[in-house]
């Protein structure tokens, strides 16, 4: 079996593997300035997909351009969730260089979509391919790639630990060679128990002391887990943006089967007030003492834009960050400088500011618990910034492994 890595490989951002030129896992895109997209020119019979995040599905439409019409395979969270990102980036960035593909090549993806469960094999390309659940977010794979002889696992992005929206991976699958993501693989994180407990009482503290709590969370996953911690503790909040419109599509039927708890999840939309996107609106709650669960992440765009600013020069209200911050963008200036540039003014924030790990991804124990089951398995390593260094401390321990360039072929 061939695999070459046309993005991921000792990056993150615009994951897309490539099996002996006909089959492609995944393909995504890096949203940086200016974005990054898959090398290469592929033509795939078939493409598999592990889960709903850009950096895994933002150039998936750039491949039913012309008159390729490869069929997509995923689970129903995946697919959905790769539609709601497709809109919104035709939406940002239609005609210009930062998006990739065109309203037409959207259009096509539903037309050979293909949707699967978890641990139910199917045919793609000519290879037998099986999801196992990866405890990322809902509808995240592991992807098993058998053509006969060899047995390739692509675990995708993965969690070990149990979350308010999924429990963490159990599935460790037969296979001859492992292609295994490194995001986090030299960190150590406390107990989620821990982290959910501080970041709860922060909040509560700031409300019963007259504060505003904007929590910027990612739309996918992020927010959800937010709003179920949210209700557990008894915290009023509203939630805006993106997470709005992803916390109804997980609790479709087709998709409450790819949660742990889907009661959770619909009684902490019923806790939450969601908010209809007016500006006047927002800046009315931004002046109660309360939660505001809010798009983007990274303060790089979104209603957060309006919520900063609006609660940012009094020290009682609080700014919770509760994902990673990429170097460069507002988040990460905001943290190390108490700054940030908000809708191109830079802007001084006496509000206290905090983060919090609720990262989807293990750990380096959860990577290395993960591969326990596979000491005698190769080990390609990819999606990570340290890729190389993690595989060098895998050898050390005697296991065989590298970490693939960009690009590069190897025979598994």
């Amino acid at each position: 079996m061939d695999v070459q890595l046309l993005g991921g490989a000792r990056e993150i951002g615009r994951s897309a593997i490539c099996i002996d030129d006909t089959l492609v896992l995944d393909f995504g895109m890096d949203s940086g300035n200016p974005p990054a997209f898959p090398v290469g020119d592929v033509d795939p019979d078939a493409v598999v997909v592990s889960h709903g995040h850009l950096d895994h599905v933002g150039s998936i439409p750039t491949l039913l351009s012309g008159d390729a019409r490869p069929s997509i395979h995923w689970t129903p969270p995946t697919y959905d969730l790769t539609m709601v990102l497709a809109r919104d980036t035709l939406k940002l960035h239609g005609g210009s260089y930062d998006c990739p593909f065109t309203e037409a090549e959207l259009a096509r993806v539903a037309e050979v979509s293909e949707t699967h469960g978890y641990r139910e094999p199917f045919e793609a390309a000519g290879y037998e391919i099986t999801f196992f659940d990866a405890g990322h977010v809902p509808g995240s794979a592991h992807v098993l790639v058998d053509d006969g002889d060899t047995r390739l696992l692509y675990t995708g992005d993965f969690h070990t630990d149990e979350q308010r929206l999924l429990a963490g991976t159990t599935a460790r699958p037969d296979a001859d060679a492992v292609l295994c993501e490194s995001t986090y693989s030299d960190v150590t994180r406390p107990p989620r128990e821990q982290i959910e407990r501080e970041f709860a009482e922060s909040l509560r503290t700031t409300v019963w002391e007259g504060g505003t709590v904007v929590v910027p969370a990612f739309g996918i996953g992020r927010t959800q887990e937010v709003l179920c911690l949210c209700e557990e503790y008894d915290l009023e909040c509203y939630v805006d943006g993106m997470g709005k419109r992803v916390t109804e599509l997980f609790l479709r039927d087709e998709n409450r089967e790819f949660l742990r708890d889907p009661d959770l999840l619909r009684r902490a939309k019923g806790n939450a007030r969601f908010v209809n996107g007016r500006d006047g609106q927002r800046k009315r709650i931004a002046a109660q003492n309360t939660v505001i669960v809010t798009t983007s992440g990274m303060l790089h765009g979104g209603p957060a834009m309006t919520y900063v600013p609006a609660i940012r020069s009094h020290p009682t209200n609080k700014i919770a960050m509760t994902g990673y911050q990429v170097e460069g963008t507002p988040g990460r200036d905001l943290l190390e400088t108490g700054s940030a540039e908000i809708d191109g003014r830079v802007m001084r924030v006496s509000a206290q500011v905090e983060q919090y790990d609720f990262s989807a991804h293990a750990d380096q124990a959860g990577i290395r618990s993960f591969l326990e089951s596979y000491t005698d398995t190769p080990i390609l390593v990819n999606h990570g910034d340290r890729c190389e260094a993690f595989a060098d401390e895998l050898r050390a321990d005697g296991y065989d492994a590298t970490a693939p360039e960009l690009g590069e072929r190897i025979e598994v």
